[in-house]
């Protein structure tokens, strides 16, 4: 998800931690994923809350 929402994975790591960035899928040992779908939403939800210009 770095490439998708250009985040550092730490950052990525504090936004799962406070439940704000969707809910990982677990992959197998020690490897997560998560759903395009919801990551998309997350991005679009980010966009609308962007002050108007």
């Amino acid at each position: 998800m770095i490439e998708r929402t250009s985040l550092s994975l730490t950052f990525i790591k504090r936004l799962r931690r406070d439940g704000n960035f969707p809910r990982a899928v677990p992959l197998g040992d020690r490897r997560i994923g998560f759903l395009e779908h919801e990551v998309s939403d997350w991005v679009a939800s980010r966009v609308a809350m962007r002050p108007a210009a």
